[in-house]
């Protein structure tokens, strides 16, 4: 994959749409023939510009403009030579494993790094925050593939599914999120249970530790990560960990913090705060060293709680994590803060990818081998562009700004690609800044 241009330029669209370009030269392409009249990069770009613009029918648009004009967005915005039909690209791209796409992640995450943006999600101890969590994006008892999973029901039908891990860099207080390389849940070679979200954490542990821990991650998950297997491969690569812990499902710990408890050693650090309606009194208990599970080879992690209570004793709020991070009363408002930031990856993400125009569980193809999951890192890395733009591009900055709604961005994209070509996105941007009225400050 080519390195990070050395001058530490910001990104642009144009500079993300040439990279990716690089990226899909690398793609496998087993065509013969006369099945080669258009090219692996047409398709990917075509598939792309669809979740970039969320506009399903842009190919369509373009393809009357291109007759019409002599030219077209998808020719002048994403490089396009020509314009391949839907069932081309589903073709085409239905040979192409999802991680050919994942240098680009890499390539994104590096510049932000190199850039310094990076440092604005910087959390307790200095760490990165990485929340996973597993979605299913599409289910279906008629249309499957050889790598959806199977629930056979009593009645004798079957569901056939994709889920899919979408880590995401998250930090307190930033709404914005950082997707990174995704990771399919799908049947393994090898193997004769089926796949599961544990096991595809675990995978994506091992296959991106060398790449993150160096720049000191902590990772975040729900109770279903809060097990000793999936805390031991998180210890093991490099990565810390905070992780939601019910009492249903930790037994022992709990028997352990009641033991603590009766003894006087569970530290408490209370916190009054005014939300600008009332008064709600933050109770945050914690202690360190109680055993994961009932084992002697038991994995010793720090445990906290917040209950968040109205001054009438109403609870508003109560969640516990446990940690490999040191717990004392200086951090421990930190670490709660650090592990409640997991719901950013449901909330600023999931959510976002579902239901503000990305469509994730729509099934825009789903093919033989590959193309349910091929298409949904598209879908992914287009949600990474808009996320990184809205960090660099001035333009795009100013116009999200006096747009804030995100259906309105994406609608006037829609309109404006459909009736008129521009010679490059910054054109369109500066037209959009026109069309407001809005002045554009030169920080030069």
């Amino acid at each position: 994959m080519p390195v990070y241009n050395s001058k530490c330029e910001p990104f642009t669209f144009d500079s993300l749409v040439d990279q990716f370009r690089s990226v899909i030269e690398e793609f496998p392409d087993k065509r013969t023939g006369n099945n080669t009249s258009y090219t692996i990069e047409d398709a990917a770009l075509g598939a792309f510009s669809i979740f970039f613009t969320q506009s399903p029918s842009f190919l369509a648009f373009q393809g009357t403009m291109q007759k019409a004009k002599g030219k077209s967005n998808a020719q002048t915005l994403f490089t396009m030579n020509q314009i391949p039909s839907d069932n081309h690209i589903r073709d085409l791209m239905d040979m192409v494993y999802s991680y050919h796409v994942f240098p680009m992640f890499s390539y994104i995450f590096d510049g932000l790094n190199t850039l310094g943006h990076l440092e604005e999600f910087r959390s307790i101890n200095n760490n990165l925050l990485i929340a996973l969590d597993g979605t299913q994006y599409f289910s279906s008892q008629n249309i499957c593939c050889e790598n959806c999973t199977q629930k056979k029901h009593r009645n004798g039908t079957v569901t056939y599914s994709h889920t899919v891990i979408t880590p995401v860099i998250v930090a307190p207080g930033n709404d914005k999120v950082i997707a990174l390389q995704p990771e399919f849940i799908k049947p393994q070679d090898g193997h004769k249970k089926q796949d599961c979200e544990n096991a595809a954490a675990k995978r994506w542990f091992v296959e991106y530790g060398p790449q993150y821990k160096d720049l000191g991650v902590t990772i975040l998950g729900d109770d279903l990560y809060c097990h000793q297997p999936i805390c031991e491969s998180i210890l093991t690569e490099g990565f810390n960990f905070i992780l939601v812990c019910k009492p249903d499902s930790h037994k022992t710990l709990y028997e352990w913090t009641a033991e603590f408890e009766n003894m006087g050693e569970i530290q408490i650090l209370i916190i009054k705060r005014w939300t600008g309606k009332c008064y709600e009194i933050d109770t945050y208990r914690f202690v360190n060293q109680v055993p994961l599970r009932d084992s002697e080879d038991a994995l010793y992690v720090n445990w906290c709680e917040l209950i968040t209570t109205l001054e009438d004793g109403t609870v508003v709020y109560k969640n516990v994590f446990v940690t490999n991070h040191e717990i004392k009363k200086e951090n421990v408002k930190e670490i709660v803060e650090a592990g409640r930031a997991r719901w950013k990856v449901e909330n600023e993400n999931n959510n976002v990818l579902k239901t503000k125009g990305y469509h994730l569980e729509h099934n825009f193809g789903h093919g033989k081998k590959n193309l349910a999951s091929l298409l949904s890192t598209l879908n992914i890395l287009a949600f990474l562009f808009h996320t990184v733009l809205g960090m660099m591009d001035e333009k795009y900055q100013l116009i999200r700004d006096n747009l804030p709604a995100r259906k309105t961005f994406f609608d006037d994209i829609r309109a404006l690609t459909r009736y008129i070509c521009f010679d490059s996105w910054d054109e369109m941007l500066t037209f959009m800044i026109r069309g407001l009225e809005i002045e554009l400050i030169d920080t030069s």
